[in-house]
């Protein structure tokens, strides 16, 4: 499982609301990046996980999230922020279990 954690302060968004300590957190199955969990923490929380939950009830990946193209500045860009995270972790995981 992978967890991706980006926080509001590293988007356009949460920099201009002034929310540094809120973050999306998407929990990712290994094998094939499936969403499993979505939580938000911070201002406008509740105008962030419909799309979390949108995503879980169409059993999407993280594909979904680095395919979608997002407003800027919208806090919702914090869902591509999180796919690629998670897409790097596994590829380090993955890289490391090569190396003998």
């Amino acid at each position: 499982m992978f967890p991706a954690r980006p926080t509001y302060a590293t988007n356009a968004r949460g920099q201009i609301i002034g929310d540094r300590k809120g973050f999306l957190k998407l929990l990712f199955a290994e094998e094939d990046m499936k969403l499993l969990g979505v939580h938000v923490i911070g201002e406008q929380a509740t105008e962030l996980v419909h799309v979390g939950l949108t995503a879980l009830l169409v059993h999407a990946g993280a594909d979904l999230f680095i395919n979608t193209c997002y407003n800027y500045p919208t806090l919702t860009e914090v869902y591509k922020y999180a796919a690629y995270a998670a897409l790097g972790q596994r590829a380090a995981r993955r890289q490391a279990q090569a190396i003998p």
